[in-house]
């Protein structure tokens, strides 16, 4: 076992000893499924959206609702690191999945006013007719996937986003 490997492996078995979540590896199972990885529909704004046009980019993909403060506060973290690394082929995705369409479109109607457009990244509705995702069941809100430029899985992250999470992220940017 590399040490690297070793590494991640004492660290989530004593994550899962203390009940948190835990980081998923980069296995070759996983970068085979996230191949497979695919979505589309139209943003908020009504222009087709497909994962597949992010191709040789680091893509963080977030599934949230608009009443969840979690999601809320690590959007705005992640909308700071979209806006300071967007030139170095960086991807933020934001996946609504709230059930009713009318929570989806207040909440565009807030980030139009309270947010400059340049800090915008694509917001989709994941329970449109149009739309289509393999991300599976999202169980907790957050749920976030970072995907790199190689379109492999780097990890996925049920909740917030983790100090350690943001360095994974980064370093993802460079691969």
């Amino acid at each position: 076992m590399k040490k690297r490997e070793f590494i991640l492996a004492a660290m989530a078995a004593s994550a899962s000893l203390l009940g948190l979540p835990v980081l998923a590896q980069q296995t070759k199972e996983a970068q085979k499924e996230a191949q497979k990885f695919n979505l589309h529909g139209l943003d908020a704004n009504g222009k087709k959206l497909e994962l597949s046009d992010y191709l040789g980019k680091t893509v963080l993909v977030s599934f949230f609702t608009a009443g969840c403060s979690l999601c809320s506060r690590d959007l705005k973290l992640m909308r700071e690191f979209y806006v300071g690394n967007a030139k170095r082929n960086f991807v933020l995705l934001a996946i609504n999945i709230d059930q009713e369409k009318k929570d989806f479109d207040d909440y565009n109607k807030l980030i139009a006013l309270a947010v400059p457009k340049e800090q915008r990244f694509p917001t989709v509705w994941r329970n449109a007719p149009e739309h289509k995702d393999n991300f599976g069941v999202i169980t907790r809100q957050p749920t976030h996937f970072v995907i790199n430029a190689k379109n492999q899985l780097v990890f996925k992250r049920e909740g917030s986003f983790l100090p350690n999470d943001w360095d994974t992220l980064w370093e993802s940017l460079d691969s």
